[in-house]
């Protein structure tokens, strides 16, 4: 084993990555990490035989560091379909992609969400982004979302009644602002492959690179004050240096320097409700496409089987409501434009920090571009596109940065 003391300060994706590709290089890291667990943003609570993930969180399978790091297997990933059940003005829809889910093409065909021209575009859309690299698609001019797909020619009535509740839901954002580069990017990966959920939650998956660890020490409760070079200060009031640095977790409040470069973030309130019905039986997400709607997306936790209803519910806009307005909005809007019945609310989270806001998005971080100091290094996905892929990516490139750092003395250009 390699004799560098290599501190990594958070616990996240990018943290846990960024050890294994340290422990797979000969090095002994520590992981210093502020809450009870490993994850990050992506955690799950047990409780009372529910799963409760902290918002709505879905893998992308054909994202390449998951499938790199992860053994799909393991996890008992449950699919979905690939569409949505879209509820608009009372009335059920189903759309989706025929091609990979034959159930779908009927009502595809007779939905009214759009127009036959824009199902058409739809498929063209797939088509064109299978083909695009992602060199192709994060080199090319950006430009919001909601302005790229009007540029492609989609019309107003499928903007509004698919893409913008859709992706809502994955930006967490209303107004379809975000980057043409993270729209090209997502489409292709829920084209290419399917969306899922581990068996046990979200949170299977930082748990699964966890256990890949065999030399790493993690300390737990251990949140840190501030960084100064190579010498870490906790808030414990006990003070550690290590030989290098890790930061995989958002820098700006550890480092004097980064004070005003604080990264801003998008929030999301989530509700896990008992309801009195289920209302499809497919695993689909839905969505609530009125504009009037709090709401916009569900799925159903439960089983289609299972004795109790529970219903995954996610508040995108912002609002002002008191904890028990939200509760009354959300048993409103559930019965008004899905007509399901609440029964009772049994957990409730709101994620202040749930996806960064980003002026322009990149596939990762290239490891040349890690180092902030000259033995401190950053990762995490809020410097490429707020991705559990980019999580990974710029865990990976952090730790390469370090190991050429070590071994080399410089961070050449090469991946390794």
């Amino acid at each position: 084993m390699q004799k560098q003391k290599i501190a990594i300060v958070g616990a996240g994706l990018s943290g846990l990555v960024a050890a294994i590709n340290l422990e797979q290089a000969g090095f002994k890291p520590q992981i210093f990490e502020a809450t009870d667990r490993v994850g990050g943003r992506v955690k799950t609570d047990y409780r009372d035989g529910h799963i409760f993930d902290h918002g709505f969180q879905v893998l992308l399978k054909q994202y390449p560091a998951t499938q790199k790091y992860l053994n799909y297997d393991l996890l008992e990933l449950q699919d979905f379909y690939p569409g949505a059940v879209i509820y608009k003005e009372g009335h059920q829809n189903k759309i989706g992609d025929p091609l990979r889910q034959v159930s779908l093409l009927w009502p595809t065909l007779i939905s009214k969400i759009g127009s036959v021209a824009d199902k058409l575009k739809v498929l063209k859309l797939n088509t064109e982004l299978k083909k695009k690299s992602f060199d192709d698609i994060f080199l090319a001019e950006e430009k919001t979302t909601l302005q790229y797909l009007q540029d492609y020619g989609f019309s107003n009535k499928i903007i509004q009644n698919f893409f913008k509740p859709f992706f809502t839901g994955i930006f967490l954002e209303h107004e379809l602002k975000t980057s043409s580069r993270k729209f090209e990017f997502v489409y292709k990966m829920f084209g290419e492959g399917s969306a899922a959920i581990p068996k046990k939650g979200i949170q299977a998956i930082p748990n699964q690179l966890m256990a890949q660890l065999k030399h790493t020490k993690i300390h737990f409760n251990t949140p840190v004050e501030s960084i100064q070079d190579q010498e870490i200060a906790f808030k414990n009031g006990s003070i550690e240096t290590f030989d290098f640095v890790i930061i995989a977790t958002e820098a700006s409040h550890l480092i004097s320097n980064l004070k005003n470069q604080q990264t801003l973030w998008k929030s999301v309130d989530n509700y896990y409700v008992s309801v009195k019905q289920r209302n499809f039986k497919e695993p689909m997400i839905a969505l609530i496409a009125d504009e009037n709607a709090l709401v916009n997306n569900i799925y159903y936790v439960s089983k289609p089987d299972a004795e109790e209803h529970v219903l995954s519910v996610s508040i995108v806009k912002p609002h002002v409501l008191s904890q028990e307005e939200l509760k009354e909005t959300i048993t409103q809007d559930l019965k008004s434009y899905a007509e399901i019945d609440t029964i009772d609310f049994k957990q409730f989270y709101h994620i202040e920090k749930a996806l960064p806001i980003l002026k322009t998005v990149s596939y990762m971080l290239p490891k040349t571009e890690t180092q902030l100091k000259d033995q401190v290094f950053l990762a995490g996905d809020y410097l490429a596109n707020g991705s559990i892929n980019a999580a990974m990516l710029n865990g990976e490139s952090a730790a390469q940065a370090v190991i050429s750092k070590i071994k080399d003395g410089s961070i050449s250009l090469s991946q390794y």
